[in-house]
């Protein structure tokens, strides 16, 4: 791993915060810890009381080309964000989340910690999607007492429950309905859907995972800007199913949430649907913006987080 502020294995009584950052699918972390500092510079918190992780999920080409160790995980093209197993391994990415999440949850190591965030942009997003439905590692922060906030931002596409997916009404919202065609990369197959889960999640029950799922505290942060077709980041038949861009997928999720839950739509939901006006696709404006810094620091507010009742 790559991008540890401090020895996770020295006691630091100072931590009060962690953001773990997960990168996008171009696997560049250094960017990423880049981008962070400046939140962290720019939020008014310190580099004492805020821990910065930032690890590397690396692809087989990347081992190749870089000469990596032979015992160091990779992963076959986009596996990483999907939960999938290591190449020639049973370790799952997820799985590297749980040791992070539960290095975090040591009271030993770090008696003052209060929060973590696990944050994810573009192919980050996705993972750390996926990561919030199935991921075990949350539940020693839990039992830790340390809260665990999950911020999704502009990923390429959603985790569905079940087969329906969102078709836009003349009202400007969207219903949603069972799609006659079928993909041939699987409209409710896993990335898209609970069919076919990876190793990790092979015996989970998907009804208990959703409940879950719902009571976590979930940001999904998107940059009103993020409406290029052409950088939807998944242009597969079931990607597109999802919707025409970044932006409307994540819109059409959410109201997809709320309509199986309608407690989402209450004020004190846990889960909330939040605007970066004016960006699009751009990480540093996306995590430095005032929504970016109050999702991963609680400083300030966000006034385009949509608030009810809806119209």
């Amino acid at each position: 791993m790559r991008g540890v502020s401090v020895d996770l294995g020295l006691v630091n009584p100072a931590a009060k915060r962690a953001i773990v950052v997960i990168h996008d699918s171009r696997r560049n972390a250094q960017r990423y810890d880049v981008v962070e500092d400046w939140a962290i510079h720019d939020s008014g918190e310190t580099f004492w009381n805020t821990l910065l992780i930032a690890p590397q999920f690396l692809e087989v080409e990347d081992a190749e080309v870089h000469g990596v160790p032979d015992d160091d995980l990779r992963w076959r093209h986009g596996a990483w964000t999907d939960g999938e197993n290591a190449h020639n391994s049973s370790i799952s990415s997820f799985t590297a989340l749980d040791a992070i999440l539960e290095r975090l949850s040591n009271h030993l190591l770090l008696p003052n910690l209060e929060s973590v965030v696990l944050v994810g942009y573009a192919g980050g997003g996705l993972m750390v999607q996926r990561y919030a439905v199935a991921g075990r590692g949350g539940d020693a922060l839990v039992h830790s007492g340390i809260h665990l906030r999950f911020v999704v931002a502009n990923p390429s596409s959603y985790l569905y429950f079940s087969p329906e997916r969102p078709v836009p009404n003349s009202q400007g919202d969207f219903k949603f309905s069972v799609l006659p065609r079928e993909c041939s990369n699987g409209n409710n197959h896993w990335r898209f859907g609970i069919v076919d889960p990876p190793p990790y999640a092979a015996n989970a029950d998907f009804a208990d995972l959703e409940r879950r799922y719902i009571q976590r505290d979930v940001i999904y942060l998107l940059g009103t800007e993020a409406i290029d077709p052409n950088d939807a980041g998944d242009g597969s038949c079931a990607g597109e199913d999802e919707g025409p861009n970044r932006f409307l997928r994540g819109v059409a999720y959410f109201r997809y949430l709320e309509l199986r839950h309608p407690e989402l739509m209450e004020e004190s939901a846990s889960q909330q649907l939040w605007f970066v006006p004016g960006v699009g696709n751009d990480v540093y404006k996306m995590l430095t913006s005032f929504c970016g810094r109050a999702a991963l620091f609680d400083v300030g507010s966000c006034e385009t987080r949509i608030l009810y009742p809806r119209p």
